[in-house]
């Protein structure tokens, strides 16, 4: 299981997410520009000793991204999808792809996108924090595929 972070801007968020993907066995694609450096000490205060658990892929743009992950089908994460993420039927070699913090990813790349999925949320509310995002979904993803060890 992948999770993809588009152009992510918030160090503690991407960091989390690592230590996540360390703990749940998911490979992390970061599709840069970032909004900070990975030496950002707020990054690694969170990241702590989880860096060499992690399965990290950087590039520099999006469509190096998706040149090397052709293979792959993409769900988008995106409080404009209709379809809920429970309700999704997730494959083992998704990339589960979350929008960056500040403004989600373009709308171009909601054009191009066929598998969009949201989680459920409070009419009143905006949006969830993006770590906590990404471990409601990939848990189950993980689930649906048999993952979870």
């Amino acid at each position: 299981m992948h999770i993809a972070l588009y152009k992510p801007d918030i160090p503690q968020n991407t960091a989390a997410i690592i230590r996540l993907s360390a703990c749940l066995s998911l490979k992390i694609h970061i599709i840069e520009p970032c909004g900070f450096n990975l030496h950002d000490a707020r990054f690694k205060r969170v990241v702590m000793d989880y860096l060499g658990f992690s399965k990290i892929f950087k590039y520099e743009c999006y469509d190096k991204f998706l040149n090397k992950n052709k293979d792959k089908r993409i769900v988008l994460m995106t409080t404009k999808a209709k379809k809920n993420y429970n309700r999704f039927i997730f494959k083992k070699d998704d990339i589960l792809l979350f929008g960056r913090e500040s403004s989600g990813v373009p709308e171009s790349l909601h054009k191009t996108i066929k598998n969009k999925v949201k989680i459920p949320m409070n009419k009143k509310t905006r949006s969830l924090n993006i770590a906590m995002s990404v471990a409601i979904v990939s848990a189950e993803a993980l689930r649906q595929n048999n993952l979870l060890k």
